[in-house]
């Protein structure tokens, strides 16, 4: 267990892809999505306890969640939640959680992962995590974890790597954000081109330098508040410092532009579960291939994924390759190769209906 190793959990995200199922009040991060009696947020946690003392793991989230985080997390200490006031996307939450970091200790190598991540090698997970911590922690590496790509995606990032070295920490070439189809296809055939799973490793110290260096103003917002970390003070500079901060990703405010990024190639049985179609791929399948979660009666159903609540009967009939999904006050049934566009019915129903719905 080593003490100057931490862990940042990104847990702000309302995770709109997943709507119904998602929602403002009760993001998917809160939910047993799998069934496996723990929230996503709760695994996430549990996956660094042999890695790092309990008190080094920090929760970055909007401030409405705080509570939630609480209950789901009762053995974090208020300073170990990180209350964003406003979302400004993961550049301000990381630069907050590094500058919170290093004042209390300057030697700290930490890991920053999303909330909502489904790890199903767990063991692989953990060593893999080890070894990248250890590297991070001697050099100014910039670590990315990269997972060998089993279909041409078009929902995750990708990133080619150059083949130096024989070892499994290789030098990124190129990021590319959500590729078209035939163009992810291009990149499984390459070889050389794994899915980012967003999940950064890297000493406090060599990510600091990186702020000061491509996102300046940043670092500067961020540095005022020395001394104010860990206090009563935090709270209240925090509130200042976000109003000031722009609205930019870590991938393109830093690891797009840095010079010493890595790719960690890795191999644990990893999902974002970041759509209904990731769900489906995860879960256990009927002899239609369908996933069905609820009180149902199918006819002449086939790969569908149908996900409503227990009290209710659903009766469905002839539908092949759909999402039918309930939650609370809304249903959806939408084609699951067209699931990419479940933004845009968020983004339609905040402007033409009730914010209830969202």
């Amino acid at each position: 267990m080593n003490k100057d190793y931490y862990v940042v959990i990104m847990a702000g995200g309302i995770g709109s892809r997943f709507w119904p199922f998602s929602r403002e009040k009760f993001p998917k991060q809160f939910h047993d999505v799998l069934g496996t009696g723990k929230s996503l947020l709760q695994q996430t946690a549990e996956r660094y306890f042999n890695i790092l003392p309990k008190e080094n793991i920090l929760v970055v989230t909007n401030k409405i969640y705080a509570d939630l985080v609480k209950q789901q997390l009762p053995f974090m200490k208020d300073d170990q939640i990180l209350s964003e006031p406003i979302a400004r996307n993961t550049a301000p939450c990381v630069a907050y959680a590094c500058y919170k970091i290093k004042q209390s200790n300057p030697n700290a190598t930490m890991v920053v992962a999303p909330s909502d991540h489904v790890i199903l090698k767990e063991n692989e997970f953990e060593s893999t995590i080890k070894i990248a911590m250890d590297a991070a922690a001697k050099s100014d590496k910039l670590i990315t974890l990269g997972i060998k790509p089993s279909r041409p995606d078009t929902g995750y990032g990708y990133i080619q790597y150059l083949e130096e070295n024989p070892d499994r920490i290789k030098k990124v070439k190129t990021f590319t954000e959500k590729p078209q189809l035939e163009l992810a296809q291009k990149f499984l055939e390459s070889g050389d081109f794994v899915w980012n799973a967003g999940i950064f490793i890297w000493n406090v110290n060599a990510i600091i330098k990186n702020f000061q260096k491509h996102l300046p103003e940043m670092a500067e917002i961020f540095e005022e508040g020395s001394g104010k970390y860990w206090s009563k003070d935090e709270e209240g500079f925090i509130g200042t410092a976000y109003s000031q901060c722009k609205n930019v990703s870590i991938d393109i405010g830093i690891m797009e532009k840095a010079e010493e990024v890595f790719v960690m190639l890795s191999d644990f049985g990893w999902s974002d579960l970041g759509t209904w179609k990731s769900l489906y791929e995860l879960s256990n399948k009927d002899e239609n291939s369908n996933v069905i979660e609820g009180n149902t009666m199918l006819y002449d159903v086939k790969n569908c994924i149908v996900k409503v609540p227990k009290e209710k009967l659903v009766v469905v009939e002839g539908l092949e390759d759909f999402i039918i999904a309930e939650f609370n006050d809304v249903l959806m049934i939408c084609k699951k190769d067209h699931e990419q566009r479940v933004k845009d019915f968020v983004s339609d129903t905040k402007n033409k209906k009730d914010s209830k719905f969202i």
